[in-house]
C-alpha cells in the first residue's frame, strides 16, 4: 500500500478542520490507515484471498464540557468540512459532562525503549508468500493423512492522534499471523502464532505440532470430570487471563463493575503471580500512546500476588486523584480505560518438565466458548479443544474427550504450582499477550463433552 498517511498529512487535516470550526471549539483528529490481507484454506486447499484497505478520519469537537465525534472516509476539503460540521453539531446537542476535562496537552513523560513495530518486509508480503506458507502446512497434513484448515494473514497500519492543544502522536506498525487446525477422523490439533513481523512466524512448525496432537489424541477415551491437576499451554492461559484484564481499569473499579472493587492493595493471588502492563516489552505490540495521545506508562498490576495498581485514563485519574497512565480509550466512551500490553511473568519450568512431574493430570492445548458466570468471583465456564491429553506417571498417555469447566480465576491464580518461561501467545478469546504455560492444581472440570 502506498503510504498516504503520515504526520505531515495529519497536520494538514487538523488545520483544515480547525479552519472550518467555530471560535471556541477544541478539536482532536484521529486518522487511521489500515491494510489487511488474508489467505484462507480448508480441506487442504486455498479457497480465498481477500484484502481490505481503509483510511478513516475521525474528528472530535469539544465546547467546555460537551464533546462528540464524527467520522468520514472522504478526505478532500469538502469531506473534512462536512465531518467537522457534523462533529460540532453533535457536540452542541450533547448534555454537559461535569467531569469532562479539557483536551490533552503534550506530555513530556513518554516511555523510552519502545521498539519499532513496523517491518518493511512484512508490509511487502504478497499472496504468493502466504500461499507458500499454506502449502508447507498442507504438505504436513498430507504426510500425516490429515485435513488442514486455517489462515495466513498480514497487515499494516498507521495511526495519528493530534489536537488543537498541541498533541501530536503517530505510530506505524505491521502484523502477521497464522492459524492451523489439523483434523483426523475423530480428533484434532491446533496451533496459532502472531507478531509484528512475518519472519517471526513458524507456520510449518506450528502445523507439525498441530498434526502431532491430532494423531496422538485419536480414539480419545472418557475420563470422569473432577477437579484435577492441569497443565495449561500459553494459548489457554491467554484466553482465561483476557477475562481479567478489563477489571484493572480504574473506572470499572470506581463504578463497582470490577472484581477488584474493594480489593486493590490486597494480596489476592499466589506469590508467583506477577503481571505488568508494558508497551515497551519486546514481545508486545501496539502504539505507545492511548486514545487521547497520552503516552502509555509501564504499570505493575500484580506483584507477588498483591494487587498493586490500576490503569487510568485522564478523566478517571482526575476523579480518583491519581496520575493518568496513558491507557484511555478514544472519547467519548463509557468504558474508561484498560491494559492492552499485559505481560504475565513466567518461571523456569518447561512444559515437558511439568508433565514429567505430574502423576496424573490433564494437558490442555486451548479453550473455547469461554463465558463469565460470576463477575465478582470471576468464575468462568468454557470447554477444552484441539488437543486434550491424559497425563499418567509423568508422560502423555493418550487423548481424552474434552471437558467443560467452571473455574474461579481467583482460586486458579492461587493454585499455580509451576510456570514456564513467558512467550507471546495467540488465542481466540482475547488479544495476544505475553504469558507462560501454567501447572495448576484442582482445576475444576465439571462435565465431559460429546466429542
Amino acid at each position: 500500500m502506498d503510504a498516504r498517511l503520515d504526520l505531515a498529512k495529519a497536520r494538514e487535516w487538523l488545520r483544515a478542520a480547525q479552519s472550518s470550526a467555530p471560535a471556541g471549539a477544541s478539536l482532536e483528529i484521529t486518522a487511521e490507515e489500515n491494510q489487511a490481507e488474508l489467505t484462507r484454506f480448508a480441506n487442504n486447499a486455498i479457497h480465498q484471498h481477500v484484502a481490505e484497505s481503509t483510511l478513516v478520519l475521525s474528528v472530535r469537537a469539544q465546547f467546555d464540557q460537551r464533546t462528540a465525534r464524527a467520522s468520514t472516509h472522504r478526505l478532500d476539503a469538502t469531506g473534512i468540512l462536512e465531518v467537522t460540521d457534523r462533529a460540532v453539531r453533535l457536540t452542541r446537542s450533547q448534555a454537559e459532562d461535569p467531569e469532562l476535562l479539557p483536551m490533552a496537552a503534550p506530555a513530556g513523560t513518554s516511555p523510552t525503549g519502545v521498539p519499532s513495530r513496523y517491518d518493511e518486509a512484512t508490509a511487502a508480503i504478497t499472496p504468493t508468500t502466504r500461499a507458500e506458507a499454506v502449502r508447507a502446512m498442507v504438505e504436513v497434513a498430507r504426510e500425516r493423512q490429515l485435513t488442514a484448515a486455517g489462515i495466513c494473514a498480514t497487515r499494516q497500519s498507521r495511526l495519528g492522534i493530534l489536537n488543537t492543544h498541541g498533541v501530536e502522536a503517530f505510530h506505524a506498525s505491521t502484523g502477521a499471523e497464522f492459524s492451523v487446525t489439523m483434523m483426523a477422523a475423530n480428533s484434532s490439533g491446533w496451533a496459532k502464532g502472531g507478531g509484528p513481523a512475518w519472519h517471526g512466524l513458524a507456520p510449518e512448525a506450528g502445523a507439525r505440532a498441530a498434526a502431532e496432537k491430532a494423531c496422538a489424541t485419536a480414539d480419545a477415551i472418557e475420563v470422569p470430570a473432577a477437579p484435577m491437576t492441569v497443565i495449561l499451554e500459553p494459548a489457554a492461559v491467554l484466553d482465561l487471563l483476557g477475562f481479567l484484564m478489563w477489571d484493572f481499569g480504574a473506572l470499572s473499579v470506581l463504578d463497582q463493575r470490577s472484581f477488584l472493587s474493594n480489593r486493590v492493595g490486597t494480596k489476592l493471588f499466589g506469590d508467583n503471580v506477577n503481571i505488568v502492563d508494558d508497551v515497551r516489552h519486546p514481545l508486545q505490540t501496539g502504539a505507545p500512546f492511548d486514545g487521547e495521545g497520552v503516552p502509555r506508562q509501564p504499570v505493575t498490576l500484580v506483584e507477588n500476588g498483591w494487587v498493586r495498581n490500576l490503569v487510568y485514563a485522564r478523566q478517571t485519574a482526575a476523579r480518583a486523584h491519581a496520575q493518568p497512565t496513558g491507557h484511555g480509550f478514544p472519547l467519548p466512551n463509557e468504558y474508561g480505560e484498560g491494559p492492552v500490553n499485559l505481560v504475565f511473568a513466567g518461571g523456569a519450568t518447561p512444559v515437558e518438565a511439568m508433565i514429567a512431574s505430574t502423576e496424573r493430570g490433564i494437558l490442555v492445548t486451548r479453550l473455547w466458548y469461554i463465558r463469565e458466570v460470576d463477575p465478582y468471583q470471576k468464575i468462568l465456564t468454557g470447554m477444552t479443544r484441539d488437543g486434550t491429553f491424559l497425563i499418567e506417571n509423568g508422560r502423555l498417555s493418550r487423548g481424552v474427550r474434552n471437558f467443560r469447566f467452571n473455574q474461579n480465576m481467583i482460586a486458579l491464580l492461587n493454585q499455580i504450582e509451576a510456570l514456564s518461561p513467558a512467550v507471546r501467545a495467540s488465542g481466540e478469546e482475547s488479544m495476544d499477550m505475553v504469558v507462560p504455560a501454567l501447572k495448576v492444581r484442582d482445576f475444576n472440570f465439571t462435565e465431559v463433552t460429546r466429542f
